[in-house]
């Protein structure tokens, strides 16, 4: 386990979490801000890069289980994400469509922030997020996060304007 909260544990993502994924990453209306859900090896790939950040960086998405009944509903982490022309540390989350609206996303973010300054000792950590994923926005100001500024990404064939919320560490 790497960090837990009030209702969740995050762990580091691992081979058996696959179908748990699927479960997230297949699913169209969760995965509108990618353009539509995975196939099967997008999913795989998903997972693959998220056990390479954990070797190269120590940290990366990792799996938020709820405690009551131990179940996989999303995940959560801290990434190293391109931005303009450098690379900026990203607080991610995205859970299963049913655990929407319950806080979860916001409790776990929370703990990751928590996380990227004392224990990454980060100045800055930072939510990247598609101008039209409103509820991502509002995780990201529950956060403490406000928006620093606005770059338009490439991804499935589309220009996906979005925007950085960040919030530096307190002296």
């Amino acid at each position: 386990m790497i960090l837990e909260t009030e209702r969740l544990h995050l762990r580091e993502l691992e081979q058996a979490d696959f179908s748990a994924l699927c479960k997230i990453l297949q699913d169209e209306e969760t995965m509108y801000a990618y353009e539509g859900a995975f196939s099967e090896e997008e999913v795989q790939e998903w997972l693959d890069r998220q056990i390479g950040r954990y070797r190269k960086y120590g940290f990366g998405l990792w799996a938020a289980i709820r405690k009551e009944g131990e179940e996989l509903i999303g995940q959560c982490g801290l990434t190293m994400q391109p931005w303009k022309d450098s690379e900026v540390l990203e607080i991610g989350y995205l859970f299963r469509r049913d655990c929407w609206h319950q806080g979860y996303a916001t409790e776990a973010a929370k703990a990751c922030k928590e996380y990227a300054f004392e224990v990454l000792k980060a100045d800055e950590v930072c939510s990247i997020i598609r101008d039209t994923n409103l509820a991502s926005q509002r995780v990201a100001l529950r956060n403490g996060m406000t928006v620093k500024d606005s770059w338009v990404k490439h991804y499935r064939g589309v220009d996906m304007p979005h925007d950085r919320y960040a919030i530096a560490k307190m002296p």
